[in-house]
């Protein structure tokens, strides 16, 4: 390990301790794995030194491990909850994972993945273990005391299978040899609410944070791209020393790959003999992007599709640090792998170079490895705030070229569909989404874990799009520029600290001075939702009227703009009680007028104005369109008289 890379290791660990949230405390690992891959029969065997350090106040008896490669077996649980969704029909299609579908159970002896543990020991002592497929049980000799420092050997061995859910080898559509992600025995996250050895069925994950140090050794004609700093870059070259460097020769029939990662909760790679390696640098210093993509693909446009990839990174990092918190890592790696788009620490795996797919799960190194939730149990916390996020980097982008600004988009969804009118021009495929489900009965709590979704599209629309909605919705509930504010502080005060929903409601409670617990529940917990209407105008002793009436069963403050004859507007703002405070005005150049708060329990709501009711021409229920209304035909009102 070079001196660079020492002190990057020790002052990141030092700002990571001086960092920790008082009373939340987390567990730690430290791994060293030595992996040598035979390409001939796809398997390896692996050295496993794991580290691990319980700062629990709770004496441990156990420990589990992932063992995600034993998912890809017939009958396995992943098999058998995949075909079991596919009999649900969606427009009279089965709802399954199409890259999943019935294949694992089509596998045959050499194609299938498996883990295999050949020996485990603690502190020197054998363990006994047992497997529950893709978990592995532990009842440890002697159990690990609270604060007390312990180390694992293991020695296993693996089938690498067939490509099907982001992991494997021979993608027949990326012509990938091997996509290795979730290919190690991972040590299960401890934490407040005890262990989660969640099964590998199909969806999310959560890890501990920790240091990794990966050495694979493989056929000397592949290359590799992965997790971490590659440690012995001169003896490798291929870019990794210098831009456009060639890989350097060797007699050996193996070579060994060696990298490092810091404050991480897990580690990826790839290896393909045709990779092609992009490297670009930050003007002003920073991290160093590498895109490594195959050779193989029959398409003129590959290799321009791919720069393309590598000058966004670069164009957009400085937009995403000032929005949404800095890059706490040297390096980023987009690599081509995988069966879609699927995020890892410093790295993700790419099918293809699109730049939706390429821009949000780069944004995923904020909303899951750096943060680090729970994803399995909040889902809609990485996927939902990932895809917010990454919408906010795709308008920089097409602003910084086309200067349009969506403009082009929302003609297409004009022709396409004429719902288009009632989005927000921001995150309205995350509306178009919600709106579709909230009308089926596929719709199931947010808080529903990730694995026990009934419906693929269910869990798929509920993580992403109604995730998304949640910030988007925020800003509507404490005002744009706030809601920006709030995202800031809550990286910063929780990255690598494994956050829950409370916590970024807390901050986004302190830093506005509105109460949200409500917004939290109903949004989250239930599946209520949102529907307001005009029911009617009048004029009564000189006073104009207007009720309001609310629909759906969750509650909701109330923007409410009036325009006149004459051109000029004015915006009423009604609380809802349950804030305790109202959003700053948005648009200071548009006169706004407070009401009294509207309560929860109230159906009805009477706002009085000022103005001649015959003045009125236009009366309209949420102009922005950001709270997400499942039915819209009543919140507008265009008068003709």
């Amino acid at each position: 390990m070079n001196k660079i890379l020492l002190l990057f290791v020790a002052g990141f660990f030092c700002c990571f301790l001086l960092k920790a949230q008082p009373g939340r405390w987390q567990q730690r690992v430290k791994y060293t794995m030595n992996i040598d891959v035979d390409a001939n029969t796809n398997r390896f065997i692996g050295k496993q030194k794991l580290e691990y350090t319980n700062n629990s106040p709770d004496v441990l008896k156990k420990v589990f491990y992932h063992l995600y490669y034993n998912a890809f077996q017939p009958n396995s649980s992943m098999d058998v909850r995949s075909r079991e969704l596919g009999k649900n029909l969606v427009n009279g299609k089965p709802d399954w994972d199409s890259r999943v579908t019935d294949r694992i159970g089509k596998l045959k002896d050499d194609e299938i993945g498996f883990q295999k543990i050949v020996s485990l020991k603690m502190n020197g002592v054998a363990q006994p273990f047992t497997y529950d497929e893709t978990i592995l049980e532990v009842s440890l000799t002697q159990p690990i005391a609270s604060k007390a420092h312990v180390v694992f050997e293991m020695e296993f061995e693996a089938q690498i299978p067939l490509q099907i859910r982001r992991t494997g080898r021979d993608n027949p559509v990326t012509g990938v040899r091997y996509s290795m992600s979730q290919w190690y025995p991972k040590m299960c996250e401890y934490d407040l609410e005890g262990w989660h050895p969640t099964p590998y069925v199909a969806r999310e994950f959560y890890g501990v944070w920790g240091d990794f140090d990966v050495t694979i050794a493989i056929d000397r004609t592949y290359k590799l791209g992965g997790t971490g700093v590659l440690v012995n870059a001169k003896e490798i070259g291929w870019g990794y020393d210098e831009p456009g460097s060639a890989l350097k020769p060797t007699e050996k029939a193996k070579r060994s790959w060696h990298f490092v990662g810091s404050n991480i909760h897990d580690f990826v790679w790839a290896a393909d003999p045709d990779y092609i390696h992009l490297v670009r640098k930050m003007p002003n210093g920073g991290p160093v992007f590498h895109v490594i993509y195959n050779q193989k693909i029959n398409d003129p446009n590959n290799d321009t599709a791919w720069n393309t990839v590598a000058d966004a990174a670069v164009l957009v990092l400085p937009f995403i640090e000032s929005k949404f918190g800095k890059y706490a890592y040297p390096q980023y790696s987009f690599i081509q792998g995988g069966d879609g788009g699927m995020e890892y620490p410093m790295a993700t795996l790419l099918v293809g170079p699109g730049l939706g797919t390429v821009f949000h799960e780069l944004m995923h190194s904020w909303y899951q490895m750096m943060l680090g939730t729970n994803e399995s149990m909040n889902a809609w916390m990485d996927e939902g705030l990932a895809e917010f996020s990454s919408a906010q980097v795709q308008a920089f982008y097409r602003d910084k070229f086309t200067r349009v600004k969506n403009s082009s988009n929302i003609a297409y969804m004009k022709a396409l569909d004429s719902v288009a009118a009632l989005l927000p021009l921001d995150h309205s495929g995350s509306y178009r989404s919600y709106y579709f489900l909230a009308k089926t009965d596929f719709q199931e709590p947010l808080t529903t874990h990730a694995d026990h979704f009934e419906t693929n599209i269910g869990y798929s629309i509920s993580s992403y799009s109604k995730g998304a909605i949640f910030m988007a919705q925020l800003g509507y509930l404490v005002g744009g520029d706030m809601r920006d504010k709030i995202l800031l502080e809550y990286f910063n005060q929780w990255h690598f600290k494994h956050p829950n929903s409370s916590d970024l409601v807390k901050i986004a409670e302190d830093m506005s001075g509105i109460k949200l617990d409500w917004y939290k529940e109903y949004w989250c917990n239930t599946t209520k939702t949102i529907d307001y209407g005009i029911d009617s105008l009048w004029e009564e002793g000189g006073v104009s009227k207007v009720r309001l009436i609310r629909k759906g069963k969750m509650p909701m403050p109330i923007d409410f703009r009036l325009t006149f004859k004459d051109g000029s507007t004015e915006m009423h703002y009604i609380p809802l009680n349950l804030m305790y405070g109202s959003k700053p005005t948005e648009n200071a150049a548009e006169t706004r007028e407070v009401h009294a708060p509207w309560r929860w329990t109230h159906p009805t709501y009477i706002l009085e104005f000022k103005r001649r009711l015959a003045d009125l021409k236009r009366a309209e229920i949420d102009p922005s369109k950001r709270m997400a209304d499942t039915d819209q035909r009543s919140n507008l009102l265009q008068l003709n008289w």
